[in-house]
């Protein structure tokens, strides 16, 4: 069934200084199930005589393209008389708007919504969730602009979750320094239920969700705050001021990452069971994980964001691969899961890489590259299929870079310091991300050494040497089953670093 939300979108003022403009949205829900986003920008005060209005064709975090424009129905323009105004698509995103200098202008549209998924917008007669990028249009060359958010929930709605700060004196108002930041925060309206918060370092962590199920909720939030207190203990740092959970639906297990929030399909029922909770907690710690690796230790075409065509990088496994290595890490720091555990996760990936023909064919710096035809996971579709994906291998790479910086630094350093030198080098100082050789810069410098043999494993199809590099953590694989297990007679240096990688 085709869904509706009504919405209405205001823009209160856009003058000719830059420092004054400003964008003010107002959302309304007033009929759920009609499924409609119903959206009015009010234009005034804009100098030029023609105004290109946009909506992205993707969202950061989810690397496809979505087209988000072709669900606008609707669109109109009328000046302050009511009058209708010219405008047409003067691309697929990009609405061109012709009208008279300083004067004040109405656009009206809709906007549909279809499937309940992090990565769209969509509203039923339960709840609501705003993926911005789908919803919010934003005037071509303004992203920079300062916007305020009023969500009106429908009648009888209680709760709005957002990782937004809220206007203060303002009923579910709040505040985007710009549009990159809008972008990145969602919204969860409806009755909700929140879980029992808590603070790391002084900073408060919320779960809000709908429909989270039969489970131990404090014991669920003790482990959720083992998860983050691990996390930061390694990043060192806390660059938010408040961080959200969002969870929009028990069933699947998607996510997307924001900057201090995460919007999730989780459901507490995972919690009942050891398996699906080991899961569940590792997936959450991925998502948390990412405002460090990727929001903030970022690749540099990941921002600025091009939000018409996609921002493709090289260096994907690097944001998603080794988030995947550090959800396992986290979960099993933070004494939530245990060593079998943790072995048993990277035998997975390492299977699913080995078994597959694309290892063969495509490199994990290509994987990156063509995620954006290929799916996040590969493609799956081909009668023979020559892709990988960056999530399987890329965190078996990740371990083998950490194993050989702890075997050449004799465990002084690891691959924590690799990251800790991004986030304060590139994102704490120079605020921006790292180009490819800049991160072999950083790693070589760490490892005193350059790892040509590990780079070989990200550019090209090169075989891994799991003998040689699971060896100088005094582990060995079984190459029939994958299953790895530490050696029988491990050295003083070996001992050390299998236990230090375990925060043992």
């Amino acid at each position: 069934m085709t869904r509706r939300i009504t919405l209405t979108l205001s823009i209160c003022l856009i003058n000719l200084i830059a420092t004054a403009q400003q964008l003010h949205f107002t959302v309304s829900m007033e009929q759920p199930a009609n499924h409609y986003f119903h959206v009015e920008l009010r234009c005034s005060a804009i100098k030029d005589t023609a105004t290109d209005f946009k909506m992205p064709v993707w969202t950061p975090g989810y690397y496809q393209r979505m087209d988000y424009a072709k669900n606008v129905e609707h669109f109109t323009v009328k000046n302050a008389a009511g009058d209708t105004i010219p405008w047409h698509m003067s691309a697929g995103n990009t609405w061109h708007i012709s009208h008279q200098k300083q004067a004040a202008f109405t656009i009206s549209y809709d906007v549909k919504t279809v499937r309940l998924f992090v990565g769209t917008p969509y509203i039923d007669e339960e709840r609501a969730f705003i993926r911005p990028a789908g919803v919010f249009i934003h005037p071509a060359g303004r992203i920079n602009l300062p916007a305020t958010v009023q969500i009106k929930p429908y009648t009888g709605w209680n709760n709005v979750a957002t990782g937004l700060d809220s206007v203060p004196g303002r009923s579910f108002t709040y505040t985007a320094s710009n549009f990159d930041v809008l972008y990145d925060s969602p919204f969860l309206i409806g009755n909700l239920e929140e879980l029992p918060a808590f603070t790391v370092r002084g900073i408060s962590h919320r779960f809000i969700g709908y429909e989270l199920g039969d489970f131990d909720r404090q014991a669920f939030m003790n482990d959720l705050k083992k998860i983050i207190t691990t996390a930061t203990d390694l990043i060192g740092d806390i660059p938010y001021k408040h961080y959200t959970f969002l969870s929009i639906s028990p069933r699947g297990m998607g996510g997307i990452e924001q900057l201090n929030s995460t919007a999730i399909s989780f459901s507490g029922e995972s919690q009942n069971d050891t398996a699906s909770r080991i899961r569940a907690l590792n997936f959450l710690a991925h998502e948390y994980f990412h405002h460090y690796n990727v929001k903030r230790i970022r690749p540099i075409e990941l921002g600025p964001f091009d939000y018409d065509n996609g921002s493709r990088t090289n260096q994907l496994w690097v944001s998603e691969g080794l988030s995947v290595y550090y959800e396992y890490l986290i979960v099993k720091r933070a004494g939530l899961s245990t060593e079998e555990d943790l072995l048993n996760a990277f035998t997975g990936n390492i299977k699913a890489f080995e078994k597959g023909i694309g290892k063969r064919y495509q490199s994990l710096q290509q994987a990156s590259y063509e995620t954006w035809s290929d799916g996040p996971f590969g493609r799956k579709d081909d009668k023979e299929n020559k892709t990988i994906s960056y999530y399987d291998k890329g965190p078996v790479v990740g371990m083998l870079f950490d194993f050989t910086i702890r075997q050449k630094t004799n465990n002084k350093k690891s691959l924590d310091d690799v990251m800790r030198t991004l986030y304060k080098e590139y994102y704490q100082k120079k605020q921006r991300g790292f180009t490819e050789e800049e991160l072999r810069q950083v790693i070589t410098k760490i490892a005193g050494d350059p790892l040509t043999e590990l780079f070989d494993y990200v550019y090209t199809t090169k075989e891994l040497d799991y003998t040689k590099y699971l060896g100088y953590a005094g582990l060995s694989m079984d190459t029939s089953t994958y299953k790895i297990t530490r050696l029988p007679n491990p050295t003083s240096l070996q001992k050390k670093i299998v236990s230090s990688w375990l925060g043992e």
